[in-house]
């Protein structure tokens, strides 16, 4: 990872920027084996049986530690704003992260209470460790070159994810060959993904610093504080009708793109009866597609404009919701897969974009958290709609894959009445 010194804020050195993207790379291999790959289809199929409810019951889940996250993500940052305790506090949510993960390995037929106990915490863990490490950056980077170290980060994550991915499909292919089950080999994988993310986010503990220092003001006081900053920011969001808009199409569109990212290894196994290892290799190369995607796509938007090119990316999102439902061999699904993994890249990174666009100058964090709220809002509908489906429809999965497409038809309208030039000057009058 080449870091420019110029990026770097006032006495930060390029060994702690690269301790600090390193939990990026820790903590990816989490979303990608546990979350998109291959956990998730395991619950399904052999820790509920395949039973109607299992993909509700995975959705449902999940949803629970995303409650959890968006209740007590101010009350966290509050405590650790007040007592500097960032540091402290991120190695208390990757210890709850790693011990979630190996309790992920106890998982097998019948299992569902305890799955599900390890599966909240450890995705709650691992969701307030992301906001702990993201508050990092301010520190760390010059102010004119956050968006380039959070790139690196970024950059860094994906490799990451791919590791655990690729280290968990070796040892599965070996398994395999050795005549073991699912029943035998996934929960190894979760011990894997565990001991990756604990030994790749040693040097974030070891050389990343807190630099914050404590607050002379009560706890209680910063705690009633952060919930207070939460309501104030929606209520300023209402002053600026095109920003508003467009965080209710985030929420929309948002929804499909998790709905996707959370159920894609169960559709691939339930609908078009893939192995393991064949989805494993799937959601491998969808990582480097997405990559491609992000890089890319950052250099069109800045030529075609910003609702445009979203708009772009969501037809693209509506045409592989379309061909996925379709398909019926591998080869049309692993069109939609890639053709996913490019809107996944370029949707999230344009969307950014134009939230940095439509913000105040002096406000940028503060509607910042705002999107970092509808994106979490997003991650309970989007997913918990799919699993719904699949229950009251008796396990059709492709039924719920064309429901899913329905979030980003309804994103697409609500884009349309975004003026993004009238949002900037209500930005700048702000």
């Amino acid at each position: 990872m080449a870091v420019e010194k110029s990026a770097l804020g006032t006495g930060v050195s390029r060994r702690e920027v690269w301790a600090w993207a390193m939990y990026d790379f820790a903590n990816s291999g989490y979303t990608t084996v546990v979350i998109t790959a291959i956990f998730n289809a395991y619950f399904v199929s052999v820790v509920a049986g395949n039973a109607p409810w299992a993909t509700f019951a995975w959705t449902a889940a999940l949803s629970v530690s995303y409650v959890l996250i968006l209740l007590s993500a101010p009350l966290v940052g509050a405590y650790a704003d007040a007592r500097a305790a960032k540091k402290r506090l991120l190695l208390l949510s990757t210890i709850g992260c790693v011990l979630g993960t190996i309790g992920l390995a106890f998982a097998g037929p019948g299992s569902l209470a305890i799955v599900v106990t390890f599966l909240v915490i450890s995705n709650f863990c691992f969701g307030s460790g992301e906001n702990l490490i993201a508050a990092f950056l301010p520190e760390l980077a010059d102010e004119d070159a956050l968006g380039k170290v959070s790139g690196w980060g970024w950059g860094l994550g994906y490799l990451g994810g791919l590791l655990s991915l690729g280290a968990c499909l070796g040892y599965i292919t070996w398994a395999r060959g050795q005549g073991h089950t699912a029943a035998d080999f996934v929960p190894v994988t979760m011990l894997i993904t565990a001991g990756l993310f604990a030994v790749a986010s040693v040097p974030t503990f070891m050389f990343l610093r807190e630099r914050a220092a404590p607050s002379h003001e009560p706890a209680g006081h910063n705690i009633r504080a952060a919930y207070a900053r939460v309501l104030d920011t929606v209520r300023h969001a209402r002053q600026y009708r095109d920003m508003r808009r467009f965080m209710l199409c985030i929420v929309f569109f948002q929804a499909g793109i998790h709905a996707v990212i959370t159920l894609a290894a169960i559709y691939a196994e339930q609908a078009m009866g893939f192995t393991t290892t064949e989805t494993i290799k799937l959601i491998f190369i969808v990582n480097i597609t997405a990559a491609i995607g992000a890089l890319i796509f950052g250099h069109v938007q800045d030529r075609v404009g910003h609702v445009r090119a979203i708009a772009a990316t969501l037809i693209g999102w509506m045409v592989m919701i379309l061909l996925a439902w379709r398909a019926e061999g591998q080869t049309l699904f692993w069109i939609a897969a890639n053709i996913a993994g490019l809107c996944l890249g370029a949707s999230q990174s344009a969307s950014r974009a134009l939230v940095g666009y439509l913000a105040p100058p002096a406000r940028h964090a503060e509607f910042f958290g705002l999107w970092g709220l509808a994106v979490k809002l997003s991650s309970i509908v989007g997913p918990i709609t799919y699993g719904a489906v699949t229950w009251i429809s008796g396990g059709d999965h492709r039924l719920a894959i064309l429901i899913t497409g329905g979030w980003f038809v309804v994103g697409l309208a609500i884009l349309a009445g975004v003026d993004t030039e009238r949002g900037r000057r209500a930005a700048i009058a702000g």
